[in-house]
């Protein structure tokens, strides 16, 4: 095994990875959670990247030469309220979200692009999710060219709170000029008018909402669902009627922690999940935010066996920005992505990009790290590595919410 590591005075620390390029993306940062590969009929390589910020709407990078990346194209939001933060890729069709400040806002939903020239992206339509509730559409799952998956608002539908207002909706995406509706599902009470009772809130300090955020669907169980429901924990559904997906299970670790579950990973061969709670507060306001490993032999009743061992408090907690940890690779099942139950490379912001190897489940143990130094002009004075894509040759893509761009790494383990 080879081993790289820098001091900590030379900002950059590495250990286990190597840095093969920096592309900053034009100087336009505010990258999101959207990374997708797509292979050209002409032998290229293109990342896709959803930005969580205006202006730009998604970037198009060439890493066919992973040493030498290049911008192909960058397109505009059509409004300055608006992000799009999510993308995903299925052959030359490309699935992007669209997501507002404030509910109400226009235009809000998804958009599908035709990417077979991409330096020319075409819209082949866009599907209004606004509404006087609806923020639109925070992220979506698009892996099969079939159905797309998203956490999203919709014109009808009025939660009791308004940060609950993002619910788990399912989309027919086989004629892609003409999306329909299929199915949806809502944590009962948190509609208007629901026979349950609302749930209970948590603290106002952290009181996120209960609502959707990742929506994943795997070939392993197409009739499964798994969401990260913020507040509301993770949710498995069983969703073999699309137009009635029904609760299989939850798993809720808040309180006692501070909510916002992001990511609810499935490792089907081991009976594993891996869930993330995302850190969404500076200077460890809501520390901690972990990754948990559960026991999933009984999908009825998951239970948590383990945490990845969390970066250093006292090295990075009130070094600047979040701290703590976001997402983590998520098994994409397209060709252009790896697959792993063993290792798990995830992303804690200005901790960087962390790889764990849980071939132990209860004894998870860190197997590399990548901190970039604080990229010129970050408004945290640190990296926050936001997001993080390894596709099937091992290598490792990553991107700054701010202003560093993306990171291309070689895995040395």
């Amino acid at each position: 095994m080879t081993t790289f590591v820098k001091p900590l005075g030379s900002q950059e620390l590495a250990w286990n990875f190597r840095l093969i390029a920096q592309h900053e993306l034009g100087g336009f940062g505010g990258m999101g959670e959207g990374m997708s590969i797509q292979l050209t009929r002409d032998g290229r390589r293109i990342m896709w990247m959803a930005h969580e910020n205006a202006p730009k709407n998604f970037t198009g990078l060439d890493v066919t030469d992973l040493k030498n990346p290049r911008l192909v194209v960058q397109t505009e939001l059509p409004e300055l309220h608006m992000r799009s933060n999510s993308l995903e890729v299925v052959g030359d069709i490309m699935a992007v979200a669209y997501q507002t400040k404030k509910p109400g806002q226009k235009p809000a939903g998804f958009e599908l692009f035709d990417i077979s020239v991409p330096e020319n992206p075409r819209s082949i339509s866009f599907v209004d999710c606004s509404g006087p509730y609806s923020r639109g559409v925070h992220q979506l799952w698009f892996v099969d060219g079939e159905y797309i998956h998203m956490s999203s608002g919709a014109p009808d539908f009025q939660p009791r709170n308004q940060l609950d207002d993002q619910i788990y909706r399912i989309f027919d995406v086989r004629d892609p000029a003409n999306p329909k509706e299929v199915g949806r599902w809502w944590l009962p009470g948190t509609r208007e008018g629901d026979a349950e009772p609302p749930p209970v809130r948590h603290e106002a300090k952290a009181d996120f909402g209960f609502r959707a955020h990742n929506t994943n669907v795997y070939p392993q169980r197409p009739d499964r669902a798994y969401l990260g429901y913020l507040d509301a924990g993770a949710i498995v559904l069983d969703i073999s009627d699309k137009a009635n997906p029904k609760m299989v299970s939850r798993w809720d670790n808040s309180p006692p922690y501070f909510g916002f579950t992001h990511t609810l990973l499935p490792l089907f061969d081991r009976d594993l999940y891996v869930v993330t709670d995302e850190c969404v507060q500076d200077d460890m306001a809501d520390w901690p935010k972990l990754v948990w490993v559960l026991d999933a032999r009984s999908e009825a009743n998951p239970i948590p066996i383990s945490t990845l061992p969390a970066p250093p408090a006292d090295v990075f907690g009130h070094k600047g920005g979040r701290f703590g940890a976001h997402n983590v690779h998520e098994n994409v099942p397209r060709p252009t992505s790896w697959t792993s139950d063993r290792i798990i490379v995830g992303t804690f912001f200005n901790a960087g990009l962390r790889a764990y190897d849980i071939s132990d489940p209860f004894q998870p143990r860190e197997v590399g790290y990548y901190v970039p130094a604080a990229p010129p002009l970050s408004p945290t004075g640190t990296i926050q590595l936001n997001d993080v894509f390894v596709d099937e040759r091992g290598v490792v893509y990553t991107m700054d919410r701010h202003v560093g761009g993306l990171y291309i790494l070689e895995m040395e383990f």
